[in-house]
Parts: C-alpha cells; structure tokens; sequence
C-alpha cells in the first residue's frame, strides 16, 4: 500500500495520537522539523487523508520569533464541548536547581487549524520519576482519569487522578511505572492507549531488542486492559488471547520441597501461557523457570519475594510489598545478546493471598502479569533448541503450587 500520510512539509512522524468522530478520523502527530499536524479521513479504510490547512498547525516556533511558553512535541487530542483539546509534551525547569522535569502542555482549538495555548496541564505531581512527557495519551478510566506518558530517561508510566474541566488541568492523586529498569535493551518502550469503552482502558508498546539491529526494529507486547478502583491499577491481558490456547496441561496440589527444582515434566515449549496459583507460604523466594535447558546451561528466572519490598504506608509499617522479578542473565549463551539487569516490580498482595502468575512466553518474549495488578515484560534470546523447560523452585522452606494450568499457544498467522 501507499503511504497514507505523505512526508511534507515534515520529514517524518513520531508520536501521536487519534480522535474518531461520527464521519471522520483525526490524527493528530508531531512531524519533525516543523511541529504538530493535524490530518483527517472519512475513508472508510483510512486510505486517504488530508492534511489541515497543509503545515504544522501547532508550530514548532514563533511567528515572530519569539520564545514560546512551551515546547512543542508528541501530542494527544480529544474533544469536550465544542473545542478539541491537545496536550504536547516536553519539559519544564522546575526541577531542584531548574532541573527538567516532566510537562504536558495544554492546547485548545475549535476547528483544529486554529491552536490556542493555555497552561501547563497537571497539578500536584508527586510521582513522576525524572524525563519528559512524550508519547502523552489521557483518557477517561472507570471514575476516574489516566495519563499515560513515556520518559526518555525513565521509561514508561502514568498518573491518575481528577479531571478539573472547569480550570482544565487534571489534579493527580496517585502514579506508577510501566518500566522497571531501562526501557533498552530488552525493555518496553512507549505506552500507546485507547478506551475500551467499558470503562478501562487498553495500551499496548513497543519493545526494544536485546540484539544489535539495523535501524528501528521493535515488536510489540500483548494488549494489557487497564482498569481502576480507587488508586489501584489493575492490569491484565486484553483482547482474545485465550482464543490461541492449544494443547492444555493440568497440575494439581504439587509440594515444592525446599531448595530443590521441580520440573513440570509435561509442560515444556517456547509459545506457552501458564498460571500458577502458589499459597502462601514462609518461603523468602518462589522460582519459577521458563525457557530452560536439561542441564540449566539457560533459563530465563522468574522470582516472587513476599513481603521484601517497601512498606505500604507510614501508618502500617507491618504492610510490605511484595517483589517479582524477571532475571534474564542466564537466558541466553549468545554472545551478542545485550545483558540487562533483573526486572524488578512491587505488588501488593493480601495477607493470606495466594500469588497468581500469568506467564506469556512467545519465542523471544516474556511477559508476567502478578495477581492482576503488575506486568513485567523482557526480551530473550535462547539459543539452545531444548531451552523449552519448566521449573519450580521453593528457597528455604517448602511450599505448595495449588495449581499450575499451561497451554501451548498457537499462532495468530493462519
């Protein structure tokens, strides 16, 4: 197929976002060297477009020349009332020491040629780790309201919170991460979101390879649907997964001595979904291996650690995070795989709750969804045939996997 968006008076694209209405689509997305653009379709195949008023209608300067009050990037677009609504991201010296830190800025338009700003958008930020805002998507989220953003220096995350539509500015009351480590290599990139029109919302990324590659070669992770209650962010697979589920294997009641490995011995492959339900226990770390050869010459490790993380509040200093880590140093005996640290998430579990992981592996991927309320994500890169292995481990003391359910997953390609 052609290009649908035609490179001019930009050179290329980077972020985005777009807006459907009744009779058309609006894609609004910052071409470089000269701003933020705006194109619509009302084809139905998304073929043909044009591009409003034929130049950046968010200019990258000044007419005049000029300093602007902010800086033009990756933006976002919806609509409330009779205007459209954009956020453009970037910085602000608002840091210690005028530091940079993360800035949404907010436009307003009625006719999306015509761009008016108005202030910086987010008030009482207490979460955001340090970077920019780019790749901004801000939607509705059951009450409440997301934004979802990635950091070029720490990765990956959001911020939830109240939409002030009177003021216009979004009052944060909580945030988070997506990324828990480097966003490269190995790591997911930036969040891309939409409503489900349910009341959650669903994002997906783009991942970064863990080998050197020419030019901009990602893949993307699995849908994730977003849902909130209070400040809590639940995060699970979105989408029809389960439709791919193949040959099923069924493991009940299994004791996990201490420090010895359990092999699942008919669970084995590179395109699997396990869940496995471990109680709790007194045991510091439950291990489970994936991808791993007979001799354990590679296995990518996933570890939960109860109770090892942060204290949940000040007030209840007996409440701790747990801890769930993907460690890939072992993954892989090649010598061009780019090593990365482990991957190292907080979750917070009841006191008697059994910990769920949902494992997705799909070749060169593995993703770990923890009680349905964390994602972790990473890249491998087995080089070993017989890398298909499933184990278990119970550090210290015994315990009990009350099951472990695995499918082996089929292609979505015909």
């Amino acid at each position: 197929l052609p290009y649908c968006i035609y490179p001019d008076p930009e050179r290329c694209c980077y972020s985005g976002a777009a807006l459907v209405e009744d009779d058309r689509v609006i894609a609004m997305y910052h071409g470089t060297e000269v701003g933020n653009m705006v194109a619509t379709s009302s084809d139905p195949l998304l073929l043909n477009w044009t591009k409003v008023a034929g130049k950046a209608v968010v200019p990258m300067t000044a007419a005049d020349g000029s300093a602007l009050p902010y800086r033009v990037f990756d933006p976002c677009i919806w609509k409330k009332g009779e205007f459209y609504y954009s956020l453009s991201a970037g910085t602000k010296p608002e840091g210690p020491a005028s530091q940079p830190v993360r800035a949404n800025f907010l436009l307003r338009s009625a006719d999306l040629e015509h761009w008016e700003y108005l202030h910086p958008f987010v008030d009482n930020d207490q979460y955001t780790l340090v970077g920019d805002g780019a790749c901004p998507y801000f939607w509705p989220i059951g009450d409440r309201h997301i934004l979802l953003f990635f950091s070029h220096m720490s990765g990956g995350q959001y911020l939830l919170g109240n939409y002030d539509e009177e003021a216009d500015k979004f009052v944060v009351t909580y945030g988070g991460k997506f990324n828990f480590g480097p966003s490269t290599p190995s790591g997911v990139h930036a969040p891309s979101a939409t409503p489900d029109g349910e009341g959650g919302v669903v994002t997906i990324f783009n991942m970064n390879p863990g080998k050197p590659t020419a030019g901009w070669n990602q893949i993307m992770t699995l849908p994730r649907r977003l849902t909130v209650d209070g400040d809590v962010l639940s995060i699970q697979p979105a989408g029809a997964v389960e439709s791919l589920r193949g040959e099923h294997q069924h493991v009940a009641g299994l004791d996990l001595p201490a420090n010895e490995d359990v092999t699942l011995a008919n669970v084995r492959g590179d395109a699997l979904e396990l869940i496995a339900h471990i109680a709790p226990s007194a045991a510091p770390v439950i291990e489970l291996d994936v991808l791993r050869s007979p001799g354990a010459e590679e296995y990518t490790r996933i570890a939960f650690y109860r109770d090892r993380g942060m204290n949940e509040s000040i007030g209840d200093q007996r409440r701790r995070q747990s801890l769930v880590t993907i460690d890939t140093s072992r993954a892989s005996l090649a010598a061009d795989v780019r090593p990365r640290a482990p991957e190292t998430a907080p979750v917070c579990l009841g006191e008697d709750e059994p910990v769920e992981l949902r494992i997705f592996i799909d070749c060169s991927v593995v993703e770990v969804f923890v009680n349905g309320r964390q994602c972790l994500a990473v890249r491998v890169y087995p080089e070993r045939e017989d890398s298909i292995g499933v184990v278990l481990r119970s550090q210290g003391t015994t315990s009990r996997a009350l099951s472990v359910d695995a499918w082996q997953m089929q292609s979505i390609w015909p």
